[in-house]
């Protein structure tokens, strides 16, 4: 699949670069922002997904997140994709947590949402596929993140595919979606009434029955305005029940912005780069 070139600026020592490709999983173009470090220029190096929340593009946390100076000193790259499909044909809604912006990192079957809204398949197959044909100094050795909706989607993307995603964390994630506003609307409007077509989308519940390999990290802010629909204490607690490990961290008096994200993010980006760097 070509790529076609948006922007390119040095920082840090490497590269951060804006793409745009036609997809066939969302049926449209699709942008996403790609970070190679200076260690690239030696030979190539593992990668961390970063996956953004509602209202997010691929902008979000490229900007703001201050991922770029941790991943060039710990020798990563970082992939920022975006929410949703994006442009006209595209199903959208007058709210913000529902279409563009809001794929919420599933496949969605129902009508109007069906034709686009294929956030799953393209993270986990289609996007990546572009990647390594087009960056050949990323290496197929991946961790993810992300952020309240992305955090989700990187949970349940890394409990239903531990053998590509070989470390995983969060920041405060969507944790309950089945069970909170936020989940129950959109997997309703996405996937249908039937809520088992629901339960593969919920990382306390993906923790509860399989959990992953290795070990979570998630971070959380004490005073994040939107707690009651994140649900944290869902998932620590099948996480305590199961025994998986996991740190799980309550950072006093952070909320949901990126100013938590961004103060957080060099253990992130640290913790993946040494998980990564001793397969």
């Amino acid at each position: 699949m070509s790529l076609k070139t948006i922007s390119q600026n040095r920082a840090f020592g490497g590269v951060q670069g804006v793409f745009s490709h036609a997809s066939e999983a969302t049926g449209g173009e699709m942008t996403f922002a790609v970070y190679l470090p200076p260690a690239a220029q030696a030979g190539p190096v593992p990668v961390l997904w970063y996956l953004s929340g509602l209202t997010c593009t691929h902008e979000n946390a490229m900007t703001k997140a201050g991922a770029q100076a941790w991943a060039a000193e710990a020798g990563i790259a970082l992939i920022f994709p975006d929410t949703s499909p994006r442009g006209e044909g595209v199903a959208d809604d007058a709210a913000y947590d529902l279409g563009k912006g809001a794929g919420f990192y599933v496949d969605a079957t129902e009508k109007p949402w069906a034709p686009h809204f294929n956030m799953w398949s393209y993270i986990a197959k289609e996007l990546p596929e572009v990647v390594f044909a087009n960056f050949p100094l990323i290496r197929e050795l991946q961790g993810i993140t992300g952020h309240s909706m992305g955090g989700h989607g990187a949970l349940t993307l890394a409990m239903t595919f531990p053998e590509v995603y070989r470390s995983v964390s969060a920041f405060a994630p969507i944790a309950h979606p089945t069970a909170s506003d936020w989940g129950r609307k959109q997997f309703a409007a996405y996937l249908g009434a039937d809520e088992t077509l629901w339960r593969p989308h919920d990382s306390t519940l993906l923790l509860r029955e399989k959990g992953y390999p290795g070990e979570i990290l998630v971070d959380q802010g004490g005073a994040d305005q939107f707690l009651d629909l994140l649900k944290p204490e869902a998932l620590a607690e099948a996480a305590a029940k199961r025994r998986q490990p996991m740190t799980f961290r309550m950072q006093p008096g952070y909320d949901h912005s990126y100013f938590f994200v961004s103060t957080f993010m060099a253990d992130h980006v640290r913790w993946h780069a040494e998980k990564l760097a001793a397969l």
